[in-house]
């Protein structure tokens, strides 16, 4: 209607553009073409045709076969679009990998639902202000390999992840990734946890009738807690799952994009799992997933001459020295060392550290004390007595032979003994 009215100069040229937001040379195209060809001037001329730019079929019959095979499987259009170009060449976009996809049946459009609004918590302002941390148990290697876990710690500001594969979900390993982070990145503000018993005692509870209420009482931390207070770094559990939500959707995002690299890759153990991590995952990440803080000042503070990671990072318990200097450790007995005995530490408790490396380290106060497994004597071995021979009749063992020639019944009388004797002794006056 517009370009009729500046067809027939109802209106200018300028106040056409201006209504249509196009240019006025733009307009004077389309009123050109009013003139020679109608109300069709202002359809597309490619309208109905293909596209210059589309591919040409034998490039997407190639992506499908390479899309169909096993190595492939469950491979979105996003993630297939990244191989298709770096593994074979085939430069798409998803959106071009996606309709071919559909078209394969390799892939199914999702129909869009409404779903709840959740406003999500703004994320912290400065890099190392709030780190969450948390362990995903997967079938990382599909199968291929000994059964792994994921500790990951991703601060909050910035989704920087730092992240490694570990055999076990215990206080040492997590301990491990920590002392790797700390001298990395230095000591953040605040670690984000959830309950778990690596992080947060829990009170033991009987059943009490319905509707009483117990006052909250302050228990002992863990471990890790322990150290995270000696470091002076904050410790704040989770109420609930959703509450972390950046470490739970990288934890999707690995399960998905993570395993099927590492399949590619043909990754099957440990070794090659956390350099397929550190080298390609984290790289990818740190370039696509990560943000700028919103201040760039950064909250991490460096380690004091204070801190002392092997000595906060390990095993630490008390135990009471005895009066002999030797106290119990793990059913095994220490001694103190003559040298390092100082007064008052008879029957005090000293602090015991089993660190990260298995080495024992005992502290009294601010020193530390040498000290030395107490080896026990060996016991004598006991002579065994030759075994008795089967079959024959125990006979009693032969005492003294002295009396072996005496004969009671030749022997001579009492009295000629003493006649005899008496003889002898007039004789001898």
């Amino acid at each position: 209607m517009t370009l009729k009215k500046a067809k027939k100069k109802l209106i200018t040229q300028r106040e056409a553009a201006a209504e249509l937001g196009l240019s006025v040379r733009q307009v004077k195209r389309l009123i050109y073409g009013l003139k020679k060809r109608g109300d069709k001037a202002v359809i597309h001329g490619l309208r109905g045709k293909p596209s210059n730019r589309r591919m040409e079929e034998e490039v997407e019959r190639e992506a499908v076969k390479i899309l169909s095979a096993p190595l492939y499987k469950g491979f979105g259009p996003t993630l297939a679009a990244e191989y298709l170009r770096q593994k074979h060449g085939i430069d798409a976009s998803k959106e071009t990998v996606r309709q071919w996809m559909i078209r394969a049946k390799l892939w199914r459009a999702k129909e869009e639902k409404v779903k709840q609004v959740h406003v999500w918590r703004p994320r912290r302002s400065r890099f190392g202000e709030l780190v969450q941390w948390d362990t995903s148990e997967h079938d990382w290697l599909e199968g291929r390999g000994e059964k792994l876990y994921l500790i990951a710690m991703i601060d909050d500001a910035t989704s920087r992840l730092f992240a490694r594969f570990v055999r076990h979900d215990s206080t040492e390993e997590n301990m491990k990734l920590l002392w790797s982070y700390l001298e990395k990145f230095g000591r953040p503000v605040a670690f984000y946890t959830d309950k778990a018993s690596l992080f947060q005692t829990a009170e033991k509870h009987k059943r009490d009738a319905p509707g009483v209420e117990k006052d909250a009482v302050e228990m002992p931390p863990t471990q890790i807690g322990r150290a995270l207070q000696e470091l002076g770094i904050a410790l704040i559990p989770a109420h609930s799952p959703q509450a972390k939500g950046r470490v739970e959707r990288n934890f999707g995002t690995a399960q998905d994009r993570l395993v099927k690299g590492m399949r590619v890759a043909g990754v099957t153990t440990i070794e090659q799992a956390n350099e397929y991590l550190t080298n390609d995952y984290l790289v990818w990440w740190e370039r696509e997933l990560t943000v700028e803080a919103a201040n760039p000042d950064d909250a991490h503070r460096p380690l004091e001459k204070s801190h002392h990671l092997a000595a906060s990072l390990s095993y630490v318990d008390t135990r009471q020295v005895r009066n002999d200097y030797t106290f119990n450790w793990e059913g095994q007995m220490y001694q103190i060392e003559r040298r390092a005995i100082v007064s008052g530490l008879r029957g005090a408790d000293v602090r015991v550290e089993k660190r990260l490396d298995q080495s024992l380290a005992v502290r009294y106060g601010e020193k530390y004390l040498p000290v030395k497994l107490c080896v026990p004597a060996k016991k004598k071995a006991a002579v065994s007595k030759p075994a008795e021979p089967t079959g024959k009749r125990r006979q009693a063992r032969r005492g003294s032979d002295w009396n072996r020639n005496f004969d009671l019944k030749k022997a001579p009388k009492i009295w000629q003994v003493v006649q005899e004797s008496g003889n002898r002794s007039g004789q001898a006056d």
